[in-house]
């Protein structure tokens, strides 16, 4: 019994520490560059930038902005990408599509330890309309991340390399990395290339290479409960830049 215990115990230890380091391989960005992401509402917009009245972003963005002017321009250039969400679904537009008052993300890279003015200047990788208002999720979520193994009528299966917390906490145990997720009438299906998302049918999914598979359902539910919910979102090979971002999102 205590070398069937021993065995478990090595195994879960594996498990987690596999999925640890997936993770860990992916966070890093393009060129060893750091995401400042901007969230805010668009005030005005020109030919080469956009002006966003700043009021939230992620911890490098906040950083850069301690004792500056919550209202700042960023610039925009021939290789920014700029989309517009609808009911969970992107599409690529074009700069005359943002629209003042919408609520916009703007993507930058750039040194870890560069001033607002240097990120300001650099073009965005990324300028996203999300609308009029930020819908805030009224539920947790499940967010699995892995290699495609094959699709069903109703169903995604992957081999499950990472996620977020709480998805990996409902990993631990003998139930094995791949996994098998349902699907709904409601689940969007997309592919990421050079960063423009594209809605394909599931089947598509097997030419996207990384799958995430994202699923919203109350807290505290089993494995096999939160792989009954049918998920919100699958995207194939998304940037990780905005598979952060949209994480805040329904």
């Amino acid at each position: 019994m205590k070398t069937i215990r021993s065995t478990i115990v090595v195994g879960i230890a594996a498990l987690l520490a596999t999925l640890v380091a997936a993770t860990a391989a992916t966070a890093a960005g393009p060129s060893g560059k750091t995401l400042f992401r901007y969230v805010g509402k668009l005030d005005g917009k020109t030919a080469t930038s956009v002006t966003v009245t700043v009021q939230n972003g992620n911890r490098p963005a906040l950083h850069s902005m301690l004792g500056k002017s919550q209202q700042e321009m960023f610039t925009t250039g021939d290789k920014t990408v700029f989309l517009k969400w609808t009911d969970g679904i992107p599409k690529q537009v074009t700069m005359d599509d943002l629209v003042i008052g919408d609520y916009v993300a703007v993507n930058v890279r750039g040194e870890r330890d560069a001033s607002l003015a240097t990120i300001a200047s650099t073009p965005a990788g990324i300028v996203a309309d999300h609308g009029a208002t930020l819908t805030r999720p009224d539920k947790p979520l499940y967010l699995f991340r892995g290699a495609f193994v094959s699709t069903g009528t109703d169903s995604v299966t992957i081999d499950v390399k990472g996620g977020n917390r709480r998805a990996l906490k409902l990993m631990i145990g003998p139930s094995g990395s791949t996994q098998t997720f349902t699907t709904g009438a409601d689940t969007v299906f997309l592919c990421w290339a050079k960063r423009i998302p594209t809605v394909i049918e599931a089947d598509k999914l097997k030419d996207c290479g990384r799958i995430v598979i994202r699923i919203r359902a109350a807290a505290g539910l089993s494995l096999a409960d939160v792989e009954k919910t049918p998920a919100t979102r699958v995207a194939g090979h998304e940037p990780r830049a905005q598979e952060t971002s949209q994480n805040t999102q329904s």
